[in-house]
């Protein structure tokens, strides 16, 4: 939870969004303002037209709470993730700038580069590209004769379809950020494809909206989760599932994605005695103790789920 820091320091901040709303100040010359009042960011260094333009465009000071900005895998660099990776909670905490100001300082923000087309704003982009020969967020923000890291975001879907526009390729391979985004789009798939089959089996399922937990007949609960495929190094597969432990599932259903990542390879059921773990990594072979449990379809959950007279039984 964020709570307002030294009146100095939110002083600063409202006086960086009056600045620049109400006197019409654009972000170097806020800089150099702050700078020349002996006041530092943070973090103790002097302040930029970048380090301006990120607390103009930070939704925290607005009383906003918005996680997954950035990701980063271990011993990785950070990676700014799209809007559309954004998770957020309006009105979260209290807010160090009126709304309205903050929504004004967003307006003029987007209206600089509005009046540029789409070619302007890449030829600006290699501009820079060709005179830093690198791109960041940070180095788009310093630059006086480009739109804002956040307008090209805004503009192009994500900062990685702009790179790949103007032809830069970062040092990490950020393949794996459009994958996650299609998996997403797959996810409620498959969970509704799960409810669909429980009920068409003649089983009862409630979801859960929230945590999308699905309980069924009243008796059990599953969590259906997707794995991406990997490919290692040396050309194995591998899939790094992370577990629902907070729901303490009594099934947990990894959807193992195929190479490729655009189709369902097989599944595992896994019982919660096989799912207490945070995490599991599953290779091409994984075991009998874990591929008793694989299977190339659902049909295994709907069983599980189907009701059956007992007259019938009998």
């Amino acid at each position: 939870m964020l709570v307002p820091g030294p009146p100095e320091e939110i002083e600063t901040v409202r006086w960086i969004y009056r600045a620049f709303v109400e006197e019409g100040r654009p972000e170097r010359e806020i800089a150099e303002v702050l700078n020349a009042r002996g006041l530092r960011t943070d973090l103790g260094r002097p302040w930029t037209r970048g380090t301006v333009h990120q607390v103009l465009i930070n939704e925290k000071y607005a009383g906003d709470n918005v996680w997954n900005r950035v990701s980063c895998k271990l011993h990785g660099a950070r990676v700014r993730n799209g809007r559309d990776m954004w998770v957020r909670r309006d009105g979260a905490f209290e807010a160090v700038v009126d709304r309205l100001l903050f929504d004004a300082a967003q307006v003029i923000i987007r209206e600089r580069s509005r009046r540029l087309t789409d070619e302007e704003m890449l030829d600006a982009l290699r501009r820079l590209l060709a005179r830093r020969g690198y791109l960041s967020g940070l180095i788009i923000d310093e630059a006086e004769d480009a739109p804002s890291s956040s307008a090209y975001q805004s503009r192009f879907g994500s900062l990685l379809r702009a790179y790949q526009l103007v032809g830069f390729a970062p040092d990490r391979d950020y393949r794996y950020i459009e994958v996650n985004r299609a998996l997403r789009v797959l996810y409620p798939e498959m969970v509704a494809t799960a409810v669909e089959g429980i009920r068409r089996a003649g089983g009862e399922v409630a979801q859960d909206p929230a945590t999308d937990l699905l309980t069924v007949n009243g008796e059990f609960t599953a969590s259906v989760v997707l794995a991406r495929c990997q490919r290692t190094g040396a050309g194995s597969l591998r899939w790094h599932v992370r577990m629902d432990t907070g729901l303490a599932p009594d099934i947990t259903v990894v959807v193992r994605m195929a190479p490729g990542n655009a189709s369902v390879l097989d599944y595992y059921l896994l019982p919660r005695r096989d799912a207490s773990l945070s995490r599991l990594r599953l290779g091409e072979a994984n075991g009998f103790s874990l591929d008793a449990f694989r299977f190339d379809g659902l049909e295994a959950l709907f069983d599980l789920a189907a009701r059956t007279d007992i007259l019938e039984v009998a």
